[in-house]
């Protein structure tokens, strides 16, 4: 099995890129109509803080973690076989990995949950800036 050579550094930069973006998303942003499609009141968000939020968010780190550490194995192999890098290369592999993967997954919020289509694309518009933020950062980070 080849070596894929993975800038740690990036890593770690584009994880917390992307709980930053999470940060501004899911607060200032849209964190009021996020809060109403999904039924969260400012109550239960007292309560949660009150409980401990550090547990949530190293969990959500983590995740953000493995997700930028798989998109830096897309993005070489991206680089190999599709002769692009730079910015744009950052760009295409994170739409891809939406498309292909984020999308197809959280269908079923709605299909099967009874989810909104609104907060399917307001979670979704999350994750697509969020892929193509990590991706631009791991592709110009060598």
């Amino acid at each position: 099995m080849p070596v894929v050579p993975i800038n740690y550094a990036a890593v770690v930069v584009a994880a917390v890129a992307s709980m930053a973006i999470g940060f501004a998303w899911y607060g200032p942003l849209f964190g009021k109509q996020w809060m109403a499609l999904s039924g969260i009141t400012p109550e239960k968000i007292a309560t949660d803080k009150k409980k401990g939020m550090n547990k949530l968010y190293a969990l959500a780190m983590l995740g953000s973690l493995v997700m930028s550490y798989v998109l830096a194995h897309a993005l070489v192999f991206s680089s190999t076989y599709m002769k692009v890098s730079g910015v744009m290369a950052g760009v295409q592999v994170g739409f891809w990995n939406w498309l292909g993967f984020v999308v197809p997954v959280t269908l079923g919020s709605v299909l099967w949950e009874g989810k909104s289509w609104k907060l399917w694309l307001l979670n979704n518009g999350y994750y697509l800036v969020t892929l193509k933020v990590m991706g631009v950062i791991l592709a110009v980070w060598k």
